[in-house]
């Protein structure tokens, strides 16, 4: 399997680089030596949407799907593919089956181990409120001046 990887590695780089043609020969090259490896066959159909052939990329991203019928990535990249190639039906039916599968992996069981009594943390009683005070102290700084500041009139305008 070590030997897969180090291809799929390198298909990856040449993807990361935009070299989609290069990345699409190595990916094929993997898919015919393992029909069945899953990344590479997601990634080949992002790279044949990125080379602009969308009824390509619709088609491997088929193909992954039955792999992995119920996986979010397939049916974001299908939904993706179908908006490129125009078809706007298919784009959100297969949206919805990305947010599904998203929501499946949020319905496994509790794990039985953290819901014992002794595992949950105990609220901690409320602190005591804090009592008001009946005078509150001076505050200089907010007290008005007790008599009034003088202002000198304004000057005589010159006269000409």
């Amino acid at each position: 399997m070590t030997g897969l990887q180090d291809q799929y590695d390198d298909a990856m780089y040449d993807f990361s680089r935009g070299d989609y043609a290069g990345a699409v020969a190595k990916l094929e090259a993997i898919l015919r030596a393992d029909p069945a490896h899953f990344d590479a066959q997601l990634s080949l159909g992002m790279a044949y949407a990125r080379l602009g052939d969308h009824a390509r990329a619709i088609a491997e991203g088929h193909k992954a799907e039955k792999l992995r019928p119920q996986d979010q990535l397939v049916h974001t990249n299908l939904s993706l593919f179908y908006v490129k190639a125009g078809d706007k039906g298919r784009a959100e039916h297969h949206g919805v089956q990305a947010r599904i599968a998203s929501w499946r992996g949020n319905l496994a069981p509790p794990d039985r181990t953290r819901s014992s009594p002794e595992a949950l943390p105990q609220a901690a009683p409320a602190p005591p409120r804090p009592s008001v005070p009946e005078e509150f102290p001076d505050m200089p700084w907010k007290k008005k001046p007790t008599t009034p500041v003088q202002s000198s009139p304004p000057p005589d305008p010159p006269n000409p």
